[in-house]
């Protein structure tokens, strides 16, 4: 009767085999992971409202006159400012900066061009209260276009604040560490520029995040973001919006915006 004797080399093709079917699992694993998770430097206004807030609607009309205006940042590329003032868009912010580690490649072409046609613009700052302090944001943006300049054409800066893209939503801060690394940014841009900041967010983010803290609503415009027929209820403190995002979808550049008032309210805040 022939005896069968266990294969030496079994043990070894099976630990091969194990360590291929992992590798490829990594390998096929990796693209998805990797797009779940945006790169540095790629945020931008709106970026989280759509996945938290979702989309209600297009805006219904008011009674107050409202300045169309837009809103872009370097993933948008060159952008066709001349096309936009034709479709009566009158005022511009740009991305400038984002934590302490990024700059916007096209914030030339973007912040001038829309300066150049007649638009009225700023610039704003994608906050990352986890990275650095307030203050150090603060002087960063203003050291890398978010200044201002009394010329009747340029806006106060504005701090975007919102869902964390690369993290937890509020960027691991309780809500009073929040509120303290929010003033720490608004008092220092105040004192670099003499103007005091825009806060730009959404009323479910910073309910959330700040604990819907009412402080900064006497001397800071809001620029609220809802994707619906109306801003809804708003932020505490603040009676009424300046600034409205109401698309990510809009004609020509995707995030469209509407200033609470006529072009001689948007001239108003530039000049102060």
């Amino acid at each position: 009767m022939p005896v069968h004797r266990p294969n030496p080399l079994r043990p070894r093709r099976l630990f091969l085999a194990g360590l291929l079917l992992t590798a490829l699992t990594l390998a096929l694993a990796t693209p998805a992971d990797a797009a779940a998770t945006p790169a540095r430097g790629s945020a931008h206004m709106g970026m989280g409202v759509l996945a938290h807030d979702g989309q209600h609607g297009s805006p219904a009309p008011t009674a107050v006159t409202q300045t169309e205006g837009v809103d872009v940042a370097g993933y948008q590329g060159n952008v066709a400012w001349s096309t936009l003032w034709n479709s009566g868009v009158r005022w511009a912010y740009t991305k400038a900066t984002e934590g302490t580690y990024y700059t916007n490649p096209y914030f030339a072409q973007q912040y001038n061009g829309s300066y150049n046609v007649g638009m009225i613009r700023g610039a704003y700052h994608f906050a990352t209260p986890d990275t650095t302090s307030g203050a150090t944001q603060a002087n960063y943006f203003v050291d890398h276009g978010g200044g201002w300049s009394r010329d009747g054409k340029t806006l106060p800066g504005v701090l975007d604040i919102e869902w964390n893209p690369y993290g937890a939503a509020c960027y691991g801060k309780s809500q009073s560490a929040m509120v303290s690394w929010i003033a720490d940014f608004l008092n220092t841009y105040r004192s670099r520029t003499g103007r005091d900041a825009v806060i730009y967010t959404a009323t479910s983010w910073w309910t959330d995040c700040t604990g819907n803290y009412g402080g900064f609503a006497a001397n800071n415009p809001l620029w609220i973001a809802r994707y619906a027929s109306d801003p809804g209820t708003l932020p505490a403190g603040w009676g009424y919006y300046t600034m409205w995002q109401y698309t990510s979808s809009g004609p020509t550049v995707g995030d469209h915006d509407k200033f609470n008032g006529a072009l001689d309210r948007v001239q108003a805040l530039a000049n102060g």
